[in-house]
Parts: C-alpha cells; structure tokens; sequence
C-alpha cells in the first residue's frame, strides 16, 4: 500500500515553476529544470554565462581569452547554454553575439527561491 504525502506537488500544467522552497516540483517542471542546472553545472559554462551576463552582449571573438579555451569549445559550450535556452546568440559574419535570455535567468532565479 502506497503512503499518501501531505507535501504539494504543482499540477503538470502550471506554469514552471513554483519555488522548490515553497513546493515539490512536478515531473515536467524538475526534468526543465534540472537540463538548465545541468548546462550550468560545467564549471567552463558556468563562467561562459558570468562573463556574457557581466558584459551583457558578447562576442564570441572575445571569450577565449578569459576562458583560455580554443574556439571550437567555447563553441561547443556555448552552443549547450543555448539548446538549455540560457543565453541567445546573433550571428554577425563569421562571429555570434551572445546575452542572456533574461525570462530564463528569471525563471532560475525564481525556482531556486530567489526574485
């Protein structure tokens, strides 16, 4: 016999999402969130999107000296930030612009309990 929880769970159509400190994520809404956790759990991703959100827009062309990465992983790299849908990219000739996607960021904030 299953026990029964008095913990909250959010319908599978909210909205994502509640903050995790006030509410149990549903399926859907911790699956979301954990491929954006995920993007930002490398720690090479993690200070990509501290640079592009501390410069704002950024050029591709200017990550590899703070990174001390080559172009083709700071490619790689931004590349899964973008699927996780964290940071947007403008192409401009053979360069990308990137920012944040700031409903995404506000989303994180947001779920982890924050403004």
């Amino acid at each position: 016999m299953a026990r029964r929880s008095n913990i909250p769970v959010l319908p599978a159509d909210a909205s994502c999402c509640a903050p995790v400190t006030e509410s149990v994520l549903a399926p859907g809404d911790a699956e979301e969130m954990s491929q954006l956790m995920a993007a930002l759990g490398d720690p090479i991703r993690l200070r990509l999107f501290s640079l592009i959100a501390a410069n704002g827009a950024t050029c591709s062309c200017d990550l590899e000296g703070p990174l001390e990465r080559s172009q083709p992983t700071i490619s790689h790299h931004t590349r899964i930030l973008a699927e996780a849908g964290l940071i947007d990219g403008v192409k401009q000739g053979r360069w990308t612009i990137w920012s944040v996607n700031s409903e995404r960021l506000a989303t994180v904030r947001r779920v982890l309990g924050g403004s």
